[in-house]
């Protein structure tokens, strides 16, 4: 029997809450379809600082290192606010992208039929959508040096953070795009600020370079990535795949999921080049929303997006295509019977919690499954 090694990072607020409902469907999956999924957890976050000092241990950095898959909860909330900014708990979901060269980032912004009225825009613009946004996610500005606050004296600092992108980074992510086009609609628009930055000069450069080369079939777009956010809003279905960098693909990822209707309906995947030898690829799977402490332990959090997660956990990780189209149609089933947690309530939809919403997602998979 083929062994898949998840390694469970739940971290704050809602994440535990949610990630539970994704061990119900993994021991289902064990039991019905002897699939072989080998759990282990871990501390991450608040709740690692809260047991090590640290963000993340470094036994569990080792877990994450050697596990064919991190699934990834949520970190952060006012209980830490004030803690050394190097063991935030935003600092060990950092580490684990560097540690594991997680350089991919795919977040998706689909638009079910049932949550068409949900999103702020009208339903015709947003129903039926089905974006798919690759963001550079060790590079960039978040992780170029140097990085400083200097005190320039009579009350005056000056803060400094460096955008840094070498030819290697760009080749590498825009290959991404390119491949995962190909699987849909084969389109592709590249997003930088070409204008007034010289690493968006070098961007548009290679992400060219990088088509013409190999992937000259895949239409290619480029945009200005300010221009590009103005477009999400305005006409948001023209788009297919979105590559750009890890400062505007934080940005618009997160536009391009408010479109949708809720924050906390997506997931994303963050995965490494293929190795060498085996072809596997290290990957992280997490729900973009974030720990949400204002409803933790309530029961009341949405648990779609880290479902949703596990899915992209079994299309890309393990090659278990048929049991994730059916895990995201069950959400859709779901849904489409009026089913709804408190973020995506709607007039005449049935009211319910964590666990419910779970149960009910894991009851259509069976059948879809059967």
């Amino acid at each position: 029997m083929t062994t898949r090694n998840l390694f469970l990072l739940p971290g704050d607020g809602i994440g535990p809450e949610a990630m539970g409902e994704v061990r119900k469907i993994i021991a289902y999956m064990n039991e019905a379809m002897n699939a072989g999924f080998v759990t282990d957890e871990g501390l991450v976050g608040g709740s690692a600082y809260d047991a090590h000092g640290a963000a993340i241990s470094e036994a569990d950095m080792q877990k994450a290192l050697a596990a064919d898959a991190v699934l990834f909860g949520a970190v952060g909330g006012p209980k830490w606010d004030d803690v050394p900014y190097e063991v935030r708990p935003e600092a060990g979901l950092l580490r684990l992208r560097k540690d594991l060269e997680l350089f991919a980032n795919l977040r998706p912004a689909i638009c079910y039929p049932a949550l068409a009225n949900a999103s702020s825009l009208k339903p015709e613009l947003v129903e039926g959508l089905d974006i798919l946004i690759i963001r550079e996610l060790t590079g960039g500005v978040y992780f170029g040096e140097p990085k400083t606050i200097t005190d320039l004296g009579n009350g005056q600092k000056r803060a400094i953070d460096t955008q840094v992108y070498d030819t290697y980074e760009i080749e590498r992510i825009s290959a991404v795009a390119f491949e995962m086009a190909r699987t849909r609609q084969n389109r592709v628009c590249s997003m930088e600020k070409r204008n007034v930055m010289k690493s968006g000069v070098l961007w548009n450069q290679v992400v060219t370079a990088t088509h013409k080369d190999k992937y000259s079939d895949v239409k290619l777009e480029h945009m200005l990535a300010d221009a590009g956010g103005m477009q999400l809003v305005r006409a948001p279905k023209q788009f297919d795949v979105i590559v750009t960098d890890n400062l505007f693909g934080d940005m618009l990822s997160d536009v391009a999921a408010m479109l949708t209707g809720s924050l906390g309906m997506l997931p994303s995947a963050s995965l490494g080049a293929p190795d060498g030898k085996t072809g596997k690829r290290k990957a992280l799977y997490e729900p973009v929303h974030g720990s949400a402490p204002d409803i933790a332990g309530q029961g009341i959090a949405n648990p779609i997006a880290m479902i949703a997660s596990f899915a992209m956990c079994l299309r890309y990780s393990f090659g278990m295509v048929t049991e994730a189209d059916n895990l995201e149609k069950a959400i859709a089933n779901v849904l489409d019977k009026g089913i709804r947690t408190a973020d995506i309530m709607a007039d005449g939809a049935k009211k319910v919690g964590t666990v419910e919403m779970g149960e009910a997602i894991l009851t259509e998979f069976k059948a879809l499954s059967a």
